[in-house]
C-alpha cells in the first residue's frame, strides 16, 4: 500500500474570494475525487486547526493499494479538473508518498 500525503498553504486572496472560502472550496472540490478510480482505501481532507504554529492551511491523507491505483488517480479527468482552481489558490505545496 501507498500512502499518499499533499500539504497546502492558501494565498490570503485569490479568484476573487479570502482564504476562508478558497479553502472550503477545496475541501470540496479535493472531496469530490474520492471515489474516481478504484483501489483507494482511504480518502482524508482537513482544513488547520486555529491557532496552531508550524502547520499547513489543508491536508489530503490517502492510503491506496498499490503505485498504479496513485497513477490512475493523479491521470484521472476528474483531477486534472480541479489542478487551475488548486493551482490558482495555493501559494505553497509539499507532497509526500511512501509504502506502508
Amino acid at each position: 500500500m501507498i500512502r499518499h500525503m499533499v500539504m497546502w498553504r492558501l494565498h490570503d486572496q485569490a479568484q476573487g474570494a479570502d482564504k476562508a472560502a478558497n479553502l472550503a472550496k477545496a475541501k470540496d472540490v479535493l472531496l469530490s475525487c474520492a471515489q474516481v478510480v478504484p483501489g483507494i482505501r482511504t480518502f482524508e481532507v482537513a482544513t488547520a486547526t486555529p491557532g496552531m504554529d508550524c502547520t499547513h492551511d489543508l491536508v489530503l491523507h490517502m492510503l491506496v493499494d498499490d503505485a498504479h491505483v496513485l497513477a490512475a488517480y493523479q491521470k484521472h479527468p476528474q483531477h486534472q479538473a480541479i489542478k487551475p482552481f488548486m493551482q490558482a489558490v495555493v501559494s505553497e505545496r509539499c507532497c509526500m508518498d511512501f509504502t506502508v
